[in-house]
């Protein structure tokens, strides 16, 4: 590997926390949440079928940092601390001489603030490991790389895309990884409220309201307000960002993505907002710009957060390593889709042991009965527990599991699903078909691949 960063892009990871993927105009959202967003996305790459590998913080983050499944890290649950033996992005770029940062949420150690030896090799630093514990949404308090407190100024959005600028300016004569990691829109924790700035929330309170949230309710109602009024904020941060690299002559020589851990189901699908294999659950927002990305459009393959740390990496130059288990995204900018899976894999954990397999038209999953999902990583034996036609029930409103005219079809899937645990590193298990149901006339024909 090189040593001799010059004629390197930048690169930026903007991360959000618990972003739906319909909170986006490129992905349909009709209220005009995030222009600055749609118009990158406009002109670069942007991926509308893009997922989580694990919908709850932690292992996701784990993923994200490494290229590996959260089972594979160890890091399957909240809490766990980012073992030191894989290596990170950081530690990928740092060896070629990038400066590295990290700014945010990180949510990967064993305790307040981060030491050191937790930091996934970022050289410069200005976090907290639970963000939403540490601050709120205007009391901002991070940590620096000597672990003082750093109170910022400013709504919280604000307060660390201005610390994000001032990493930018600092280090513009010299290729830097900057990876800002936002807590909105999560809900604090402490009011199970999603705060907005001040005003926002009465914006966007009573506007659409996604087809699976109105349907089946949950704390939409009381929610959404604020949630949407966090979004806008986060995407006029994001536009500022881009406003910064412009006015320092960087926004040619930057990757920048845009993307989130995981999504937000309003406590409709279990009892708090996410870990379920609902695509409310796992599908994000993603877009890239910057070198090898401008123009690529509007990309038709399923993608996982696993093919963000290879692409990244790709995009610079430097070689991926064994252990990543994603793929780089820059064929897929090309236009060029030669291998690449027609479905993605999602582990989950914390509401249970699960695994779940989404191509575009279906979706599957099978729970571990009887495992504490707090301390297991998976386990040999899954019952199915959910099948859904996303072509016919895009948000996923009737369960089709166990019905009889499917039954050939959940099989296939099954099969699929145990392919891709095996490929994770997972051992083959036994899935066991739900408890059959016979409904009328109804049949699917399995034969031949699933699309």
């Amino acid at each position: 590997m090189t040593t001799e960063p010059n004629g390197r892009p930048n690169v930026v990871v903007f991360l959000t926390d618990q972003q739906r993927w319909d909170t986006t105009g490129s992905n349909g959202n009709p209220i005009d949440l995030t222009p600055n967003l749609d118009r990158f996305a406009r002109r670069n790459t942007h991926v509308p079928l893009a997922f989580t590998p694990q919908p709850v913080c932690g292992p996701a983050r784990s993923c994200l940092q490494t290229g590996m499944w959260a089972t594979e890290t160890g890091c399957f649950c909240n809490d766990i601390p980012l073992p030191p033996g894989p290596t990170t992005l950081a530690r990928e770029f740092g060896a070629v001489g990038y400066a590295t940062g990290y700014i945010g949420k990180w949510h990967l150690a064993s305790q307040e603030p981060v030491p050191p030896g937790q930091r996934g090799g970022y050289r410069s630093w200005l976090a907290a490991n639970i963000l939403e514990f540490t601050s709120g949404p205007y009391r901002t308090t991070l940590y620096d790389e000597a672990n003082e407190p750093v109170r910022l100024p400013g709504y919280r959005v604000d307060a660390l895309t201005d610390a994000a600028i001032r990493f930018i300016d600092r280090h513009r004569d010299t290729p830097f990884f900057l990876f800002l990691s936002h807590l909105e829109p999560h809900h604090q924790n402490q009011t199970d409220d999603y705060p907005p700035p001040d005003g926002y929330r009465e914006r966007y309170q009573g506007r659409w309201v996604p087809p699976d949230l109105a349907a089946l309710g949950g704390t939409t109602h009381q929610h959404l307000g604020g949630y949407y009024g966090q979004v806008k904020r986060l995407d006029e941060a994001f536009g500022r960002l881009l406003d910064a690299l412009k006015s320092l002559g960087l926004d040619d020589d930057t990757v920048v993505v845009f993307t989130s851990d995981h999504g937000c189901h309003f406590k409709t699908r279990n009892a708090e907002y996410k870990r379920s294999p609902h695509d409310a659950s796992i599908h994000v927002p993603f877009a890239i710009g910057g070198p090898g990305f401008v123009g690529g459009g509007e990309v038709s393959g399923l993608v996982s957060l696993l093919d963000l740390p290879p692409t990244l990496l790709d995009a610079a130059g430097l070689s991926i390593p064994e252990q990543m288990r994603g793929r780089s995204l820059l064929p897929l900018a090309r236009g060029d889709r030669t291998g690449w899976p027609d479905d993605v894999f999602v582990q989950i954990s914390e509401s249970g042991v699960a695994r779940a397999i989404r191509t575009t038209r279906w979706k599957y999953a099978a729970t571990a009965p009887g495992i504490d999902s707090w301390q297991a990583p998976g386990a040999d034996r899954y019952v199915e527990t959910h099948l859904y036609d996303l072509e016919c029930d895009p948000y996923e409103l009737a369960n089709l599991a166990g019905l009889a005219s499917h039954r050939e079809l959940s099989a296939s899937l099954a099969e699929r699903l145990i392919a891709r645990m095996v490929a994770a590193g997972e051992s083959a298990p036994v899935i066991e078909p739900a408890p059959t149901i016979t409904i009328g006339q109804r049949q699917v024909d399995a034969v031949g691949p699933i699309a």
